[in-house]
């Protein structure tokens, strides 16, 4: 007789029960799932032996996977329904929802949307099961193209193994692995978001399919809550507000090439500056490489192998040269340009580098994925026994970058040896233990993502939370034995001897156009007075007090503060609201008594008037802003 058992401690006996039945008679009506000894199952799991048994709810990290799953299904169920010769491709959950890529027999529109969800909640309120079938490979392809399902032939026909298994829901079968909530009853909380254009298999030869995103949740609060932030974002989205402050833009001349206008460059500039200074202040020391270098580089670091899809090619003297999607082995270049002493590690070596790196067309989105970007990158070069107390250094100083001075909170990630790492596996142990120990010396709390380090080195990540609950990944520390490795570099020992440095790569930033593009949806455009493209704006009343306005601006300017002179012929209101619009800190408003007075009458974007003060006065309020410069 099998026996379970649950995480309470008690046992029971369930010789041939399902999963299905077990949630039944432990009256777990909220449950939508089971782990089995620590593994995701499916529903209609048979107990033959003994076992663990742990419920799984849809509030859970693997609950929401799993019912973001099965609505998937459920969505795809409804549009079977409503366009019966509409034939499937994929349909997997992703963070924060789902898609199912689909050939329409005709174009469909955002407008159609409500018609799907209605067809959804229908069947969901039908509780249809979800039951798993297995077949042989050859029965599966049998039935799929008898349902006149090419995609899904094409998809059997690429896979190996000899059994696969579907899932059918009433008059609705999927090729899936699963597993799947009971019923479709579980799915009652989701919206359908948007439509998207997606060639199968991400080939842009292959037929554009339709993709529709959606989401679910557990709970209607959860899925309310989730629609707010979603609304949120859009008025926050980076590519509105650049365009709506004037800080950048991209054409169709150079798709994935930003364009930055001079309010963005102030940004750029701003942020460029402080980092400069922080990384002097920090002992590291700025060089420039080429933006085009010789194939032969490529090949001897390794990212011709692993990363040539990537990067753009051209020819010089009928030579191979390849343009840089990475700054490092240019840096390398430079580290072996020279004896080095163990005098001079830990070397460390900054450049806002600028790379290319290619992407599809479908994937470009403004600043946050683009062909050509501004990494800041930092390679250092140590002494094994340097490495802890390098990588100490740099998670301080991401620290004081991601907390102080731009106030996200963060949580951290180390990431593993991926299956084509390259490079000897012990020194690859070595790093890893490396990285684990710098963390938990510091007391840092980590997750841990297995095989997902860079080809050449683990990794830890750092992950930003911005003001609506989005996480954006910026900082890495990755750690290096195979580069020095391959480009032979050594130091000059204390021993005399030749020696193996060891190589950190790092950013903070990450890329410099990302980075500004998280920063305005974070702010929704009202960057902080220090980063403000416009820091103050003068509001003249009329052109009787020009020569007033003028003399104050000409003062602002010597004093290094960015101001705009607002000397058009409209009323005071509508001047205060197109600076709002324009989210700048301070309005000031000169008027007869200002000119009078010889004073400004101060507006604060966000607190509003703040009455009365001296050109004098109001610099020394300036100068309680936050001004990492």
């Amino acid at each position: 007789m099998a026996r379970f058992s649950i995480p309470e401690g008690k046992v029971y006996e369930a010789d041939g029960t399902s999963i299905r039945q077990l949630l039944e008679i432990l009256h777990l009506k909220k449950a939508i799932g089971a782990k089995v000894d620590g593994r995701l199952v499916d529903c209609d799991k048979v107990f033959t032996e003994d076992t663990e048994f742990i419920p799984v709810f849809p509030n859970s990290e693997e609950g929401l996977g799993l019912l973001r799953h099965s609505t998937a299904h459920l969505m795809a169920h409804a549009v079977l329904r409503l366009w019966p010769e509409a034939k499937f491709g994929i349909g997997p959950s992703i963070k924060d929802g789902f898609y199912y890529d689909i050939r329409f027999p005709k174009p469909i529109s955002d407008e159609d949307l409500p018609k799907i969800e209605s067809e959804m909640r229908k069947i969901a309120q039908e509780k249809i099961p979800l039951v798993r079938e297995e077949h042989t490979k050859e029965q599966a392809r049998e039935l799929f193209l008898k349902l006149g399902e090419d995609l899904k032939v094409e998809m059997i026909d690429n896979l190996e193994g000899d059994i696969l298994s579907t899932y059918r829901e009433g008059d609705f079968i999927d090729f899936c692995r699963g597993p799947h909530v009971p019923h479709t009853g579980c799915c009652k909380f989701f919206r359908l978001l948007s439509l998207a254009g997606a060639y199968w298999h991400g080939d842009e030869k292959n037929e554009m399919l339709t993709r529709i995103y959606g989401t679910a949740f557990g709970s209607e609060e959860e899925l309310k809550e989730y629609l707010r932030r979603m609304e949120e974002a859009k008025a926050r989205d980076h590519r509105k507000l650049g365009k709506e402050l004037d800080l950048f833009s991209v054409h169709p001349e150079g798709p994935g090439f930003p364009f930055f206008h001079p309010k963005g460059m102030v940004i750029m500039n701003n942020l460029t500056s402080f980092w400069r200074k922080e990384h002097t202040k920090r002992g590291y020391v700025e060089i420039k490489t080429p933006m085009i270098l010789d194939r032969s580089l490529w090949l001897r670091s390794g990212h011709w192998d692993h990363y040539k899809e990537n990067m753009y090619f051209t020819e010089i003297d009928e030579t191979p040269f390849a343009v840089k999607p990475m700054n490092c082995p240019g840096g390398i270049l430079v580290y072996n340009s020279a004896i080095r002493s163990y005098r001079e590690l830990p070397l460390r070596m900054a450049e806002l580098g600028f790379v290319h790196r290619h992407e599809r067309s479908g994937a470009l989105h403004g600043l946050m994925r683009v062909r050509a970007f501004t990494q800041d990158d930092a390679h250092i070069y140590c002494t094994p026994d340097q490495i802890k107390d390098e990588i100490k250094a740099i998670m301080e100083l991401d620290r004081y970058f991601y907390q102080d001075v731009f106030g996200f909170k963060y949580y951290v990630e180390l990431s593993t040896r991926p299956e084509n790492s390259m490079g000897d596996p012990k020194l690859w142990d070595l790093a890893e233990q490396r990285l684990k120990e710098a963390l938990e010396e510091t007391g840092t709390k980590y997750r841990l993502n297995p095989g997902d380090g860079a080809f050449y080195g683990p990794k830890i990540d750092f992950h930003l939370e911005d003001c609506i609950g989005r996480t954006w990944q910026c900082g890495t520390i990755q750690l290096d034995f195979q580069m020095p490795e391959k480009f032979d570099m050594t130091y000059i020992g204390n021993d005399g001897a030749e020696h193996r440095p060891v190589m950190l790569h790092r950013t903070v930033l990450g890329s410099l156009e990302r980075f500004m593009g998280i920063l305005i949806e974070n702010y929704a455009g009202a960057f902080p007075y220090w980063l403000a493209p416009v820091q103050v704006k003068l509001l003249q009343v009329s052109s009787e007090f020009a020569g007033y306005t003028e003399e104050l601006a000409k003062k602002f300017r010597d004093a290094g503060i960015r101001i705009e002179v607002d000397s058009r012929d409209e009323k005071l209101g509508k001047k205060i609201r197109d600076a709002q619009m324009q989210k700048i800190p301070y309005m000031l408003v000169i008027g007869a008594r200002e000119a009078e007075e010889g004073t400004v009458a101060v507006r604060d974007r966000s607190k509003g008037d703040l009455g009365s003060m001296t050109f004098e006065g109001f610099l020394d309020h300036l100068k309680s802003e936050f001004d990492p410069l």
